[in-house]
């Protein structure tokens, strides 16, 4: 619950908790604060329990985390066989190079030089096209649009 917060950011909490309720009132609210959060506790988990036994006996392996798109989403691909089968045969990086060397007006398949020999350029294509390298550099990016995500 708390995994992101550091040394530095408890002890400011603490500091301003002291500040505020003082040290004599301090133990009273943390102990109100504990029976708060316990209580929401139990009436989440019997809340969960009514839920199980209302949907019956079919369901009894049914976990409220699976609701989340994203954990819903990861357990089927990773469970359902045909989804494997399917994502082994479909490599999306190669049709992503397929779709970017066509941009580009290069071959898809692009067949190596003779030994000795240099390819020469494409007929129509420009003194640009010849300079580009395949890989653009690491520190390059591709423009980002916010508009079109």
């Amino acid at each position: 619950m708390f995994n992101d917060i550091g040394a530095l950011e408890l002890v400011t909490i603490v500091v301003l908790a002291i500040l505020i309720f003082g040290p004599d009132k301090l133990p009273k609210v943390i102990q109100d604060v504990t029976g708060v959060i316990r209580k929401i506790r139990a009436f989440s988990d019997s809340a969960k329990q009514d839920i199980r036994s209302e949907l019956g006996p079919e369901f009894k392996d049914f976990e409220f985390e699976d609701l989340n798109p994203k954990n819903f989403i990861r357990k089927q691909l990773t469970e359902n066989e045909d989804l494997k089968e399917i994502r082994g045969s479909f490599d999306l990086r190669k049709e992503l190079n397929d779709v970017t060397d066509a941009v580009n007006g290069k071959e898809a398949d692009p067949a190596p030089a003779a030994a000795g020999g240099s390819a020469a350029p494409a007929p129509g294509a420009g003194p640009d096209m010849v300079k580009k390298s395949a890989t653009p550099a690491q520190d390059q990016r591709a423009p980002f649009d916010a508009d079109a995500t």
